[in-house]
């Protein structure tokens, strides 16, 4: 016997089908009952190449796509940053919803400016990451709730990719055939495109952030490459103190650790929906003060809230559980502002830490020295340089 289609009860629209595109698509699956009434790209080429592989229309212009979308309805704005302001801006006229890939806008007074235009227009307005709804962070914030740790005092944060720049980057491809923006990653800026995974953890499990002080630097390409390092210390109003590390040079390491009065909460992916949180309990062995060896998992205690798609790429995360869930916020006509403020804080943060530069708060030194020597013995390193 043929199983019934699930009723197609809930409509997106997609502008922009680029590499990232493609990981949407993989978590809109898993939801039966979502309807893609229609794709637009500026790339035409682009645009068949991804509707044929999905099987989903696509509109031949922007005004199109609005016209096929109900008023209910939601447009994911998934071009590049640079585009991300003009297009959530077209939307938001066109009277559409809009759920932006990060960053919400490249200056903050875009930012505002599309705030402003929702709250006008009675409309949501949101953006990327939302992997703070995944269940790894819920637990870790379920943790954070219960105490676990203890009192928390510290916590630090790492989205290191790698030296990118030596990867074969022109060699990876969305399933659909896309080339990974590598433009957007040298020319934007890996702050830009990574921060807010951690960002928004940090900001739910210890509240907004009231100061940032930040150093970035561009350390590798020419001229024209974004800061591809930033380290920035947040001072948040729970009086919880974070310090966030983005760079495409440090080796891979996307760990979090939370300091308690306890011991510490760890995991170590923020890319994995389903990254294991692990507690290192504090104890003092006679005359020493460690971190137990041994760790103790963490579960909540209800099944998986959501779906996974199958690891693609350096990432098992659902890129759809934003979306979805401004969805269901739409639907159930709750308040937009809560995730808008959120969107815009995110925002904020991020581009403190993006344009910190070398000089942002810096507290110039007065005084200097020279190197001294190296011993005599270690003049000579044998077996010479690889």
């Amino acid at each position: 016997m043929a199983q019934d289609t699930p009723h197609k009860t809930r409509s997106i629209a997609i502008i922009g089908t680029g590499y990232v595109a493609d990981f949407y698509m993989k978590s809109i699956r898993l939801y039966p009952d979502v309807d893609i009434v229609a794709a637009f790209d500026i790339d035409a080429e682009r645009l068949s190449v991804f509707c044929a592989h999905w099987d989903v229309p696509a509109a031949s212009s922007a005004d199109e796509l609005f016209a096929a979308l109900p008023d209910d309805g939601l447009v994911l704005n998934l071009t590049n940053p640079d585009a991300h302001f003009a297009v959530s801006q077209a939307c938001l006229l066109a009277g559409k919803h809009v759920y932006s890939e990060k960053p919400l806008a490249m200056r903050m007074t875009d930012a505002d400016t599309l705030a402003d235009l929702a709250v006008a227009h009675g409309l949501h307005l949101g953006a990327a990451p939302c992997s703070y709804l995944s269940q790894s962070a819920q637990t870790l914030w379920a943790a954070v709730r219960s105490d676990v740790a203890g009192k928390v005092r510290l916590a630090y944060a790492e989205i290191d990719d790698g030296y990118i720049r030596q990867a074969p980057y022109q060699h990876w491809k969305s399933e659909s055939g896309a080339p990974w923006p590598a433009e957007d990653e040298f020319q934007v800026g890996c702050t830009m495109e990574h921060a807010g995974y951690y960002l928004t953890w940090l900001i739910q499990m210890f509240g907004p952030v009231r100061t940032v002080v930040a150093a970035s630097a561009q350390l590798t390409g020419d001229g024209a490459a974004a800061h591809d390092l930033s380290i920035g210390t947040l001072f948040h109003t729970s009086g919880v103190v974070t310090r966030l590390t983005c760079s495409i040079i440090a080796p891979h390491n996307h760990e979090i650790r939370i300091v308690g009065d306890k011991g510490v909460l760890e995991l170590d992916e923020c890319w994995d929906n389903l990254a294991p949180v692990r507690f290192r309990k504090r104890m003092r062995i006679r005359r020493r003060l460690l971190e137990s060896p041994l760790t103790r998992k963490l579960r909540l205690p209800e099944k998986l809230a959501h779906p996974v798609p199958a690891k693609g790429g350096s990432a098992t995360m659902n890129f759809f559980l934003g979306p979805d869930q401004m969805l269901q916020s739409i639907a159930a006509g709750d308040d937009p502002k809560p995730a808008m403020d959120m969107a815009l804080h995110v925002n904020e943060i991020t581009l403190a830490l993006q344009n910190a530069g070398e000089d942002s708060g810096a507290l110039p030194m007065q005084t200097r020295c020279d190197p001294l020597p190296p011993q005599s013995w270690a003049a000579h390193l044998k077996g010479g340089a690889a």
